[in-house]
């Protein structure tokens, strides 16, 4: 049952409705304009065609591995270009020619292998990166600089990062620590943007091409594939349009799990994106993105879970999540030489994300319940160079409107019905070259948050009115003062800084009702603060002929965290004494610390071969309710990330058309268990999650200009090993075979 009359193949009418006005608006406004020929174009958030041109001819040329790029421009960070060398945070740039050969799963997947990230999996459809201590809502993604956090994002690990495409991606800036001042709400842990793909490379004339692409995965037992074609026309309009099909058959772990049933999902994916040049310094885009996950379990929830180390097994015939998620919007980017502001990125977006989920009990019963979430978003981001020094400023906003289902249960789904939500910012940073090495950057914001919900189910079950309203806001002003100097020009920087971090209580923290983790099941929670956060950094950063590296330690302080504590009543949501849950409420009383260390590099030892790796240390606890008495004890950040450690071999043939690498990685146990790990027995297994060392093994072919082949082993040794918190074991051995077809 589709409740909100949707379709795998086709979108919403609503969806339909907002596409067609947004790209009416856009092609209007290309079609006033003559077009300027093939004269390049000003730096904006998605990497130009021009720029994407040009580091491609450099890799060719170099004939490198992109293993530790410092060189590559980054805008997300500060929102004004700079390399990574240059930029004043911790800051890693995955690029498409990683992710092309590292065959990643899913968009969380390709996060795996950054320093300071560790992605857990509740299902293999889904993935939720801890990022520094922190996951879900802590962290903000954005596409193309637009927000996919919206008010209904769960606390603890969830799945909506997987809703977007891996494969529409052509790099991910990934910014580790607060960058509230540029992002407003959510920005604590860290800030991850990805750049979709772009255009037809080529300007000049008129350009078509494209590809194919195919990645299997025996161990996975999946199949992908990706059409895509792309052109250019009259050297100032491009457009590219790709479609993604994926087939996940049932997952096989290592040599004592083997077929982790019912584990299986299939997702179809299409994107289009089109751009106009308006005149040399002025570019207009269109792009639109549509996902559909059909059917993607959480087995641990159900009877068809596999124990791992003595985890429990749920109790459910099925758990199954339908996902479906689309994004149109609008840009007008350019620079305006004889103008105060000399840069301006000025957006209009809809995002519509939607979830049901399917559940049948033991009992035999059957449940359905979901939400859809429909966000407007009108951004600015302007740049002026001033007697200052170079202002970066502007505002966001976004307005969510919300409804929510339950079978049963006519108030509200998940999270409260006919309910809409706002995020409101204005924010100002100042970028000072205080000497030729010493820059300062400082940064103010100013953030609104206001939520009004008129269908929230009453928490006091005994209360005669059981339907309740709330409204509510919020308001904060954070800051940041971040610092880099160049020990040596263009090869090392030393970095730092303090950021603040903010985050607005949203309709699931206040809101919610369902079930949480293990026999655990959350109420409303009306009346509660922002959570506030302060980090302090200090790293360095190196850029050689032959070797690169970056070495970062921080300490976050944090305050007013919403957790997560048992009111001590337990609740029998079918009045048949079979399903009963412990009852969980939220407050703002996890104030607390999170500290590491992360480092990474490489190192070209003699030509044509490459060692790489890095390694990450964090510890980190929060006051919270242990127990219904209400006596605060200090616990454990959930889901702590353990000592972790990647060591890697490369080999690059001379003319650059063969590669293999061998890759190592190590995993500490995760013993370091908050409370609500230790109750989590389904995903946690008692006394924590084992230490694991798993080895992969790739390698690639440029068989022509227009064929390249990968070919690789996953997990060589066939280890039986799990990702910390997550819901079932990683792949087995298995072959990973990937083929690139270019037209």
């Amino acid at each position: 049952m589709r409740r909100f009359g949707f379709s795998p193949a086709l979108p919403h009418p609503s969806t339909l409705r907002a596409t067609a006005w947004i790209l009416l608006s856009a092609l209007l406004a290309g079609a006033r304009s003559p077009g300027p020929g093939s004269e390049s174009a000003p730096p904006q958030e998605d990497e130009p065609p021009k720029r994407e041109e040009e580091r491609q001819e450099k890799e060719e040329e170099q004939g490198q591995s992109d293993l530790i790029v410092l060189d590559e421009v980054i805008i997300t960070a500060t929102r004004t270009p700079r390399t990574v060398l240059e930029a004043p945070y911790s800051v890693e740039v995955v690029t498409d020619e990683r992710i092309k050969e590292r065959s990643y799963r899913t968009t969380p997947q390709i996060l795996r292998d950054v320093p300071g990230v560790m992605i857990q999996e509740t299902a293999p459809g889904h993935g939720s990166p801890y990022i520094r201590g922190f996951t879900s809502f802590r962290n903000l993604f954005l596409i193309d600089g637009i927000r996919l956090n919206n008010s209904v994002f769960r606390p603890g690990p969830n799945q909506y990062w997987a809703t977007v495409d891996a494969w529409s991606i052509s790099s991910m800036d990934v910014i580790k620590g607060p960058s509230s001042v540029l992002y407003g709400s959510d920005a604590i842990g860290g800030t991850v943007n990805v750049n979709t793909m772009n255009p037809y490379p080529g300007r000049n004339g008129n350009a078509v091409g494209g590809q194919l692409r195919y990645r299997y995965s025996s161990a996975e037992n999946s199949n992908y594939g990706r059409a895509e074609v792309s052109g250019m026309f009259e050297g100032d309009f491009g457009i590219l349009a790709g479609i993604t099909a994926k087939d996940l058959g049932d997952l096989k772990g290592g040599r004592d799990t083997g077929t982790q049933p019912y584990t299986g999902y299939s997702e179809i994916d299409g994107d289009l994106k089109m751009e106009k040049y308006l005149d040399p310094y002025t570019r207009l885009v269109f792009g639109f993105q549509h996902v559909y996950q059909n059917d993607v379990p959480r087995t641990h929830k159900t009877v068809y879970a596999v124990p791992f180390e003595g985890s429990s097994v749920g109790s459910d015939l099925r758990r199954d999540f339908d996902q479906e998620r689309t994004l149109a919007y609008t840009k007008l980017q350019g620079e305006e030489a004889d103008s105060f502001f000399d840069s301006y990125d000025l957006s209009l977006s809809w995002h519509q994300q939607s979830e049901i989920r399917h559940r049948t009990k033991g009992s035999g019963s059957q449940e359905e319940q979901g939400f859809e979430v429909d966000t407007f978003g009108l951004l600015a981001n302007l740049g002026s160079e001033t007697g200052i020094g170079r202002l970066t400023y502007g505002f966001d906003v976004y307005h969510d409107e919300v409804s929510s289902f339950k079978t049963g249960q006519a108030i509200q789904g998940p999270v409260a019905d006919d309910a809409t939500y706002d995020l409101v910012g204005v924010y100002v940073q100042d970028e000072i070259e205080a000497t030729d090495r010493l820059d300062f950057i400082l940064g103010g914001r100013f953030n609104y948050a206001a939520a009004d919900a008129n269908s929230v189910l009453n928490p006091d079950p005994g209360a005669p009115d059981q339907q309740i309203a709330l409204s509510e806001d919020w308001s904060a002003w954070v800051g940041s003062a971040r610092f880099s100097y160049a020990l040596e020009e263009d090869t090392t920087s030393i970095f730092g800084g303090i950021s603040q971090g903010f985050r607005a209580p949203n309709l699931s923290d206040l809101t919610r009702f369902d079930s949480a983790r293990t026999d655990e099941f959350e109420i409303p929670a009306p009346g509660l603060d922002a959570e506030h956060s302060i980090s302090y950094e200090l790293g360095v950063k190196q850029s050689a002929e032959r070797h690169s590296a970056q070495l970062a330690v921080f300490y976050t302080q944090i305050k007013d965290q919403i957790v997560r504590y048992p009111t001590g009543e337990m609740r029998d949501l079918d009045g048949d004494g079979v399903d009963e849950s412990y009852e969980v409420t939220k407050g703002n009383v996890g104030d607390g610390f999170v500290y590491g260390v992360e480092t990474g590099g490489a190192w070209e030892a003699i030509p044509q071969w490459t060692l790489f790796g890095n390694l990450t240390y964090m510890y980190g606890k929060v006051e919270t309710y242990p127990t219904s008495a209400q006596v605060l004890q200090e616990d454990y950040l959930t889901r702590l990330m353990p000592l972790t450690a990647q060591l890697g071999l490369r080999w690059d043939s001379e003319n650059s058309r063969q590669w293999v690498e061998v890759l190592g990685i190590y995993a500490d146990d995760a013993d370091k268990l908050s409370t609500s790990d230790v109750r989590d027995t389904s995903r946690v297994p008692p006394g924590g999650t084992p230490s694991y060392f798993v080895l992969h093994l790739n390698s690639g072919w440029r068989v022509s200009d227009d064929v390249d082949l990968n070919l690789g082993v996953q997990n060589v040794t066939d280890e039986d090993y799990r990702i910390h918190g997550s819901g079932h074991n990683m792949p087995g051995r298995g072959i990973l075979m990937g083929m690139t077809v270019s037209f």
